[in-house]
């Protein structure tokens, strides 16, 4: 288990955490849900205890939306999203990598794409809708 902490922040810096991954990097996301498509966020898994706020966690916003089981938030200055507490799996916090300091979203080549349509929560079994992958020029 990675324990290291990583520092982020949102994009104005009126959000500052730090944040102790489950799994380091090798949690990276996406969602086929109709937030998370929107959104765009590619995301990093956290215990609930694995973030601390360093300021402006006042400053978070919360949206919650359908069911209400996940909570998204995000900073009310800037928009950008930081976390959310993830519905399939409460204990845990899915985290917005590019929040992290030196890393973009684009650090990675693949990522998995989970179907948040067909939600394991309501009934369907946890699948993976498919691979995204970003090749540089």
């Amino acid at each position: 288990m990675d324990t290291e902490l990583l520092s982020a922040s949102c994009h104005c810096g009126t959000v500052k955490f730090t944040v102790a991954l489950t799994d380091g990097l090798n949690s990276a996301r996406r969602c086929t849900c109709s937030y998370c498509s929107m959104r765009g966020a590619l995301a990093v898994s956290a215990n609930l205890d694995g973030i601390a706020f360093l300021q402006g966690q006042n400053a978070l916003t919360l949206y919650q939306f359908n069911t209400k089981s996940a909570k998204h938030y995000f900073c009310s200055k800037c928009g950008i999203y930081t976390h959310h507490q993830r519905r399939s799996n409460p204990n845990e916090f899915g985290v917005n990598a590019a929040c992290l300091d030196c890393v973009s979203p684009f650090d990675f080549g693949e990522v998995v794409v989970l179907d948040g349509v067909n939600h394991p929560k309501d009934g369907h079994g946890s699948r993976v809708a498919g691979i995204l992958t970003f090749t540089p020029k």
